[in-house]
């Protein structure tokens, strides 16, 4: 524990330090803790008398630090606390030439660090430790580097400053440095790699990027030590956050990353973290808040820290959402700064209305965030303990407010644009997936992180009938409201050519047809499978699209491989070969754009594979949770990503079909109502007869008078339904009459239809259209009589 303490004595320019505290009736000063110490000499005294001659005991009496230059040099530091005495830190110099500057002013902060743990005690004073708590409240952390390895010694302090946990912490200087921002780079590498001219104390601050992507100004102090016989070469450091702002010309370069970053912030709350970083510890404030101004509320998007109890009552009164608004109005103090546009600097016990009070006791500064002759916002800092605002300061706060009210406005602006984008991309892909009979269906879409969120990639899941389903997925080329218009016109064409009824091959012809007549620069990819739910049977195409993904039931992957064709919008005459796949329940078929499996830094191959190796450890019971491990967190996506899943199970129920060609003859009608009433004989469904032998009639007279062309009836038996369906070559559905009355010669029979059914309508198919409708069959064991056997099998249409 005393590890840290000790590089931080060394590097303050002291060999030993001790904590005196009063005995009883303040006759004396008697010792308490101490660290560090040369092994071969005394220690620190136990008893210092007061009134006295020592060091400690003028600084105690006093009030007032003591430097002295002896040999060896000594500092004694009083210790005070809300106006009492409570002791005197001695610190024993390495150097007859006394501490440095820099080493006082460090060493006064550790002086407080150690009287905000110490307790007014009566009687004599116990030991205890409070050198090592003092040191961790101020954040110190230490390392010790081997320069010749590359490994280094770092306590948990430093590595929590620089955002790395213990447990991913591997010994390696080169993990610190990979939190680093580049540009301090060169600075931190002179530490690592120090020249023989470089063995003195050494100071420097750099920036690193926290977890959360926040950024964080750390001062080190280090010095190198050479090789002895029992050790290498080596270098002592130790790593603090920067509580205060230099009053030097590096307030420059401060302002300088202050642009930099609020230059790559790109969102509001991007914004937020900017400010945060940039104000709250470097200036030692307790809180920072800040709030757009949006008519004539004030619109909170940032408050650190967090936690509603941090911040005035009224604020949490009114905390209905995760960040509170309110009128300008209601808080005076705000409106005024608003008005002029000026900064006020409110110092400690300033009275402030409710709104205001308790955000900063010990001192308030509320700056206006100008941006084109206008206030963006308003950003309030905090401070709990009496600040004292010297003109440096000042200036950099104005300095700083210009920079933010400028990147709030365009942080508004992107934030709009962005909400615009998602909004016109939810419009343009399915809200829900259908229920599907045999599977399930599950789909992402994640957009792209870089640039406008709204892309090109697309899918669908189109149920072409109770028993087939069509899967597709595409992608056009950018990222752009252009892609999406397109994305959306191709969506809706696919979708409308496959309720045509046409074939696969055929859908994706028409779709590259109609993108090559749009006469658009812009070309598209597709992949379409349309899904057999009964036998499993998967016919896919192919337009320049990936390869879809399987995995089998026993966990194995495999890329299926599928006939391609060029992508939509390239050759109007393009051929789309078709490729079959049998799938056997508990299939998941993955179809996935290329924006998950390959980026700059991730080519496809190995995309793909990463891909296959996720799909097989997934869970396919739950297929939700199956496609977010797939999408995983890849950061900064460059390119927007979709994702279709289906789970095929096998329909629990299998249907029974059965067809007939109808024979354009005079007694067509005939043959076909004594085909019928075989089949439900045969099905064991002779109850629901006299229905379904009307609904034939009337379906297959109409198809006969009012269209030409073959005609066809089919069949189907599913759980206690019949499904009848009459297709003909007229693509135009049936139209009822306005009108039926007494004198009405026709139009009765799709109302009769209708009457009959459980559901009845329309559908498109290729090369014409199918009339169906559905009755109930009666349960016979409801009324008395033996239930129907189960039937199993198809019948193929023939002769009676």
């Amino acid at each position: 524990m005393r590890t840290c303490l000790d590089r931080a004595l060394i590097l303050a320019g002291a060999t030993q330090a001790a904590v005196y505290t009063p005995g009883a009736g303040n006759q004396e000063l008697r010792l308490v803790d101490s660290a560090g110490g040369i092994p071969s000499e005394p220690g620190p005294p136990v008893r210092l008398p007061l009134p006295g001659d020592s060091p400690a005991a003028r600084a105690f009496l006093t009030d007032r630090p003591l430097w002295l230059t002896t040999d060896p040099s000594l500092g004694a530091l009083p210790l005070d606390a809300e106006g009492r005495r409570l002791g005197c830190l001695v610190v024993t110099g390495a150097s007859a030439e006394g501490f440095e500057a820099d080493q006082r002013r460090f060493l006064e902060r550790y002086a407080d660090a150690v009287a905000g743990l110490l307790q007014p005690v009566k009687g004599p004073p116990e030991p205890s430790s409070v050198l090592d708590p003092a040191l961790r409240s101020l954040r110190v952390g230490s390392f010790v580097l081997v320069p010749d390895t590359g490994l280094i010694e770092a306590d948990d302090t430093l590595l929590d400053l620089v955002g790395i946990s213990a447990d991913d912490f591997d010994g390696k200087a080169d993990t610190l440095l990979a939190h680093a921002l580049p540009e301090d780079m060169h600075a931190l590498m002179s530490v690592l790699e120090p020249s023989p001219q470089a063995s003195g104390r050494r100071e420097l601050e750099f920036r690193v990027r926290g977890p959360t992507g926040e950024m964080r100004w750390l001062s080190l102090i280090c010095r190198a030590e050479p090789a002895t016989a029992d050790r290498p070469e080596q270098v002592l450091g130790v790593v603090t956050a920067t509580p205060v702002l230099r009053r030097s010309a590096d307030d420059v370069s401060r302002i300088q990353w202050l642009t930099a970053a609020l230059d790559d912030a790109v969102t509001v709350r991007d914004v937020g973290r900017v400010v945060v970083s940039a104000l709250r510890e470097p200036l030692g404030a307790d809180r920072v808040a800040l709030a757009a101004l949006q008519d004539d509320r004030l619109m909170v998007t940032v408050l650190d820290p967090p936690q509603p109890a941090a911040w005035p009552d009224a604020w949490r009164a009114e905390w209905r959402t995760e960040w509170p608004d309110a009128p300008v109005r209601a808080l005076p103090t705000l409106q005024a700064a608003l008005g002029d546009g000026r900064m006020d600097l409110w110092p400690a016990g300033t009275a402030l209305e409710p709104g205001l009070a308790g955000i900063g006791p010990g001192g308030l500064a509320v700056l206006p965030l100008p941006a084109k002759g206008r206030v963006a916002g308003v950003c309030l800092v905090g401070w709990d303990h009496p600040h004292d605002f010297v003109p440096e300061e000042r200036s950099l706060l104005t300095a700083t407010a210009a920079l933010v009210g400028q990147a709030l406005q365009r942080a508004h602006a992107h934030d709009a644009e962005q909400e615009l984008a998602t909004m016109l991309q939810r419009s343009l892909l399915p809200r829900r997936l259908p229920e599907l009979p045999g599977g399930i269906a599950v789909a992402r879409y994640l957009p792209a992180r870089r640039g406008l969120q709204v892309g090109g990639d697309w899918y669908d899941v189109i149920a072409l009938s109770e028993d087939r389903v069509a899967l597709v997925i595409g992608d056009v080329q950018g990222h752009s409201a252009g892609a999406a218009t397109i994305m959306g016109q191709m969506r809706t064409a696919v979708r409308a050519y496959a309720m045509e009824g046409h074939p696969p091959d055929v859908v994706v012809s028409h779709a590259n047809r109609l993108l090559v007549g749009m006469e658009t620069d812009l070309f598209a990819t597709c992949c379409y499978a349309e899904l057999d739910m009964e036998e499993g049977n998967t016919l896919f195409v192919r337009a320049g699209h990936l390869a879809p993904l399987v995995r089998h039931p026993d966990g194995g992957t495999e890329e299926v491989e599928v006939a391609g064709g060029p992508p939509l919008g390239i050759l109007a005459e393009a051929e789309f070969p078709m490729t079959s796949v049998a799938l056997a329940p508990g299939t998941v078929l993955a179809l996935v754009t290329d924006g998950l499996v390959e980026a700059a830094d991730l080519p496809l191959d190995e995309g793909m594979r990463r891909t296959r190796t996720a799909l097989a450890a997934a869970d396919p019971a739950d297929l939700g949770a199956m496609a977010d491990e797939l999408l995983g967190d890849d950061g900064r996506r460059e390119d927007d990503v979709a994702l279709l899943l289906l789970r095929y199970d096998g329909m629990e129920t299998r249907p029974i079909r059965a067809g007939w060609m109808v024979w354009r003859l005079p007694d067509a009608v005939m043959h076909a109502r004594r085909f019928t009433a075989r089949t439900l004989r045969r099905w064991k469904v002779a109850e629901a007869g006299d229905a379904v032998l009307l609904v034939v009639s009337e379906l297959v007279t109409n198809a006969l008078v009012h269209t030409t062309g073959p005609v066809r009836l089919d069949l189907v038996l599913r759980g206690d339904r019949v499904r009848v369906g009459v297709s003909d070559a007229s693509p135009r559905a049936p139209a009822k009459p306005v009108i039926v009355d007494w004198e009405s010669t026709g139009g009765r029979g799709l109302m009769l239809v209708e009457a009959m059914s459980e559901s009845s309508g329309s559908v498109p198919v290729a090369g014409g259209k199918q009339v169906w409708s559905e009755i109930v069959v009666p349960d016979e064991e409801a009324d008395g009589a033996p239930g129907r056997a189960p039937v199993a099998g198809a019948e193929a249409g023939g002769l009676p």
